[in-house]
């Protein structure tokens, strides 16, 4: 039997990009079995690398969102290291950058450039604003999108100011977004024969994300308040706090509020007609929530979660990254893994949750050196001999 392959086996991506949404969109292909080339600036590369945390004198935010690529160092304001762009695309499927609109045209690497003789590419460019719109060319990083999104709004305490997630959730759901339209044009090329270009905004991203919160508003004309770990149209599903300190988080649907009531002892509002369905819930959810609130206070989090899960009502404790990280279910998964690394040694990684049956499973491999394959990639897949090299290097080109 033969061993199985990745699902994105021979597709070679070319990164122009840096930070965290398209690195993060290109670490997932790349450990899917793309081929990543990640374009980095001689002698300091993607400044993610500078980035805390340090490890010694390596980055672990680099190292969150860069695994399993190539490193070729190559300097955009040399014609040398412009040609080796040039010469890496036309071998390449797909190119993602993320350069400020126009940028690239100047260097001559704008897709309606490198498109001319490359029709089959599919070049995405990833902006804040996108290419077009009052807003192109405006600058931005992922909690001023998270803010002109409207998911910063949405995010915070019941009479309270905006808070932002604890995570760059703008950039990480941008790198999703990119993967996605990564895949959605290799689909399609292999149909018509043809790449694309796609102008991805990471604003539109976040926009798209508004959902169920746009869907009030089209429904309701209703701008939703801030209800901290409250549902605005489910109650219960909110967080309460145990007597230890602790907190559940508790969701519940219309068949599994008497079990819940019962569990907790409630039964004035078990036998409450008007709190059976969700609607009557939501209109009295200021008595609904008092009294769980009262009642949970005198759990502990592991005996609610315990008489939760017995009796069928969906409840999780609220965890700490460590707690998560150390998760016997989570590990049960393989979701926490590791990879070694020249200089740092072995450190700890979180891989790509996908389990294939039919293609070879993505497996943790570790980010590259700055400019580590440099060489080898001009070398062999470029043909470029030592003498060439030899003058790129001496010219500053790579």
């Amino acid at each position: 039997m033969s061993t199985p392959t990745k699902p994105l086996a021979g597709v070679t991506i070319v990164e122009l990009a840096r930070v965290l949404a398209c690195p993060f969109a290109d670490m997932i292909l790349a450990e899917l079995g793309a081929t990543v080339i990640k374009i980095e600036q001689p002698g300091t590369g993607d400044e993610t690398r500078t980035f805390e945390p340090q490890v010694g004198e390596e980055s672990a935010y680099y190292f969150a969102c860069n695994r399993s690529k190539l490193s070729v160092t190559a300097n955009l304001k040399t014609d040398a290291g412009r040609q080796i762009v040039r010469d890496l695309v036309a071998r390449a499927d797909v190119l993602l950058e993320n350069f400020p609109v126009g940028t690239l045209a100047r260097y001559g690497l704008d897709a309606e450039t490198l498109r001319k003789d490359h029709a089959e590419l599919i070049y995405v460019s990833c902006t804040g604003f996108g290419q077009s719109g009052p807003y192109a060319r405006r600058k931005g990083y992922d909690t001023v999108f998270q803010a002109m999104g409207g998911i910063m709004s949405l995010t915070g305490e019941r009479g309270g100011g905006p808070v932002k997630p604890g995570l760059p959730i703008a950039d990480l759901t941008s790198g999703l977004w990119i993967a996605i339209g990564i895949l959605a044009a290799l689909n399609g090329r292999r149909t018509t024969g043809q790449g694309c270009y796609i102008d991805f905004s990471m604003l539109d991203g976040q926009v798209s994300l508004l959902t169920l919160a746009a869907g009030r508003y089209f429904a309701l004309n209703e701008v939703p308040p801030r209800l901290g770990t409250e549902h605005p149209g489910r109650v219960p599903s909110a967080t309460f706090e145990c007597s230890d300190g602790a907190f559940v988080h508790i969701t519940c649907s219309d068949q599994h509020w008497i079990p819940l009531c019962e569990l907790l002892g409630l039964d004035a509002l078990a036998a409450d007609p008007e709190l059976t369905s969700n609607a009557g819930r939501v209109e009295h959810r200021e008595r609904v929530m008092e009294a769980l609130s009262n009642a949970i206070a005198t759990w502990t989090r592991e005996a609610l979660c315990e008489a939760c899960d017995a009796t069928g009502v969906p409840a999780g404790p609220v965890k700490n990254v460590a707690e998560v990280l150390n998760d016997p279910h989570v590990l049960s998964r393989g979701m926490v893994d590791a990879f070694d690394h020249p200089t740092v040694g072995r450190f700890g990684a979180l891989p790509i949750p996908f389990r294939f049956d039919g293609f070879a499973n993505p497996q943790v491999a570790r980010p590259p050196l700055l400019g580590e394959h440099t060489e080898a990639v001009l070398r062999e897949e470029l043909g470029y001999d030592g003498s060439h090299i030899d003058a790129l290097r001496r010219a500053g080109a790579i």
